[in-house]
């Protein structure tokens, strides 16, 4: 039995970006990682490399096509025009970029891992996981290989029959949503900013009963965040009675996200995933969208500390510290970075009133009955 939890990195993201201009031209995983070492959070025991995912592994639920596609577009560094209206890369912002096969291969190697590791009962945090919206044939939404359904397809072969699926992105979950549409076996649930691409995700879509969507208005606050975990998603989840539970925290639903315009401070996250303790014996946390650097990185390493039961400072070390002033970013809020990006890793709250809305979206989660 696994007893403390195992974090898994590579350093394949690091000093890897998907070209300047592109949102993903930020270090995220290799500033999460850095910033858990400098606090001193990180045994070397409880930390794993993340392997390649094997082509059988990927083709569990990827098209061969498409994974040849990938390979060849990485081998050439440039696509074929039939490749690309067909699959996607280097269209779409999803760009051809150096590591554009063996990055998101990373990524699915290191959360089949974790799937893994988990076998009996544990915990593990794999930040480089996340990739939500990709299609077995097709690239989408900067996602080339969706992570999250190969772990759960690895769960399910394992036998594993009860599983949550809960993604904190601003973006809908629809990769995941759409692969196991029906399926009694996986509750999938998404809390994400309504009218935000992909235009998915509305309340009343249930996927065939096996999905929950929670699409939120602008500004959602921490207070309003709560409620709805409180008053519908733990709940949901406490139905399904999960044997596993699969997070994605993608720090885009920050208020410093420069893609999305809801407003949470890293405190929602780091209260969504310590609530999801103990409600099922094995649990997997994973990264997702984000898109400032310093927003990613201090709640993913925020997030290492609750999954350890570290209690977060009120101050950085020097050697955190040091690593966040090396950081860059070049979109207007970096040009003058407030002071406690560097010196924090918890945000002020961000409480708010809960507007009726929320409510509302909260009963209307819980009118239907879950699949038996």
């Amino acid at each position: 039995m696994q007893h403390r939890p195992i974090y898994i990195g590579s350093e394949i993201y690091r000093g890897s970006t998907y070209g300047p201009g592109h949102p993903l031209a930020i270090p995220r995983v290799s500033t999460c990682t850095d910033l858990i070492q400098a606090m001193g959070w990180l045994d070397p025991a409880q930390y794993r490399d993340a392997p390649l995912a094997s082509d059988a592994e990927i083709t569990r639920f990827h098209d061969p096509d498409y994974l040849a596609a990938l390979k060849r577009a990485e081998a050439r560094q440039m696509v074929s025009a039939a490749d690309r209206d067909r699959f996607r890369i280097g269209a779409d912002s999803n760009p051809v970029y150096p590591e554009v096969f063996r990055r998101p291969a990373t990524s699915a190697g290191g959360v089949l891992l974790a799937a893994r590791l988990v076998h009996g009962s544990g915990v593990v945090h794999c930040p480089g996981g996340g990739t939500h919206h990709g299609r077995a044939d097709r690239a989408s939404g900067f996602c080339y290989l969706n992570d999250p359904v190969l772990a759960l397809l690895a769960w399910l072969d394992a036998g594993l029959q009860r599983l949550v699926y809960l993604d904190l992105d601003a973006h809908h979950g629809d990769g995941v949503q759409d692969a196991f549409a029906g399926d009694p076996r996986v509750l999938t649930i998404s809390i994400h900013e309504a009218g935000r691409w992909p235009n998915t995700g509305a309340a009343e879509d249930r996927a065939g009963g096996s999905a929950r969507n929670l699409p939120v208005p602008r500004g959602l606050n921490d207070s309003e965040h709560r409620f709805l975990m409180q008053h519908a998603v733990l709940a949901l989840i406490r139905a399904h009675r999960p044997q596993a539970i699969l997070v994605q925290s993608g720090a885009d639903s920050l208020e410093e996200d420069p893609l999305a315009r809801l407003a949470l401070s890293n405190n929602a996250y780091f209260a969504a995933v310590a609530a999801l303790r103990g409600l099922a014996p094995r649990l997997v946390v994973i990264g997702g969208g984000g898109y400032n650097p310093y927003a990613v990185g201090r709640c993913w390493a925020g997030i290492w500390a609750v999954l350890n039961d570290i209690v977060i400072p009120e101050r950085t070390t020097p050697q955190a510290e040091s690593v966040l002033r090396g950081l860059a970013y070049h979109r207007a809020a970096g040009r003058n970075p407030p002071e406690h990006w560097f010196t924090t890793l918890r945000d002020a709250p961000r409480e708010g009133p809960v507007r009726p809305e929320i409510v509302r979206l909260a009963d209307l989660t819980l009118m239907e009955t879950l699949p038996a």
